[in-house]
């Protein structure tokens, strides 16, 4: 007698909303975690929808309002050529939060490939990896970053691209060790004895096991990306003006600073709220999704 297992698709359905709400609740129980997840909300939306909530061209040179405190029509003052602060900060966080993403996902790409090569490939292949990743993580980053932008000139793309091959080998790293791990379990050896090949073993049972925890990696570092981008528009090497920007914010404050504390407070209070929402998230996500972690069982 054959008995066949009929799975409706609602079935599929309520299993992925359960997780979700269990997800829910764990990060409920985390208060640093919901403070994170309400402040990135909070710089993701101030982000997509500043030009919605902009009161003034950030932009645009008035004469008369320099360096002017918050007042109704200014509400973080003005800048030293009359820029309206709220503004300029606003639309400066898209920079960051591009930045942050377009280069974490590239490293996090190219270093998942390189990482899966390194720790299923030939051992000569793999000290040829590792050698390579070691060499760039010798250099001092923002010594590194500094050469770089010396030799292709300050731009939004060479950022990127600094970033980007600073944070590869720390992602190809962890996927290599894992996925030498995994090599030599039992299913991965069942898998290849009934004649998998070597892409179906990576795709359907190495590469789900090491993503998650990759996530969570980049979820911790996108605060260091957008201190490190704001750092170098801070020194001039970042984006170029008048484009709005936090670091370049910083940096107009910083040469202002005995005549107003104005434009220090509008270009440091978002970094450090930023910078606080995914550290604390990334932190809840580690202890929700890491079984050494997890308080709960």
């Amino acid at each position: 007698m054959v008995i066949l297992e009929v799975i409706h698709p609602e079935a599929n359905d309520a299993k992925g909303t359960g997780a979700f709400r269990t997800f829910l609740r764990q990060l409920r129980k985390n208060r640093l975690g919901v403070l994170g997840a309400v402040l990135v909300v909070l710089v993701f939306a101030s982000a997509i929808f500043a030009p919605l909530i902009i009161t003034h061209d950030p932009i645009r040179i008035m004469v008369g309002p320099r360096l002017a405190a918050p007042s109704r029509d200014f509400l973080l003052g003005t800048d030293q050529l009359g820029r309206d602060s709220f503004s300029r900060v606003m639309m400066g966080g898209r920079i960051p939060l591009f930045v942050a993403f377009a280069s974490l996902g590239s490293a996090l790409a190219v270093g998942v490939v390189l990482g899966l090569i390194a720790g299923f490939g030939p051992r000569w292949l793999d000290s040829l990896l590792l050698l390579i990743f070691d060499t760039i993580r010798s250099f001092p980053g923002i010594i590194f970053a500094l050469a770089i932008i010396a030799l292709l000139g300050p731009s939004l793309p060479t950022v990127i691209l600094v970033i980007a091959i600073t944070s590869m080998p720390i992602y190809a790293r962890v996927v290599r060790t894992q996925t030498g791990a995994l090599r030599s379990s039992e299913y991965v050896a069942a898998e290849r004895s009934m004649g998998a090949g070597t892409t179906r073993v990576l795709a359907v049972h190495v590469l789900p096991n090491v993503i998650g925890p990759l996530l969570i990696l980049v979820s911790m570092d996108v605060p260091a990306v957008i201190a490190v981008e704001a750092g170098l528009s801070f020194l001039g090497m970042g984006v170029r003006p008048p484009t709005p920007d936090w670091g370049a914010i910083l940096n107009d404050g910083y040469s202002y600073v005995n005549q107003t504390p104005w434009l220090v407070i509008a270009g440091g209070i978002p970094i450090v709220l930023a910078t606080l929402g995914f550290t604390f998230l990334g932190e809840a996500l580690r202890d929700i999704f890491d079984p050494k972690l997890r308080k709960d069982l």
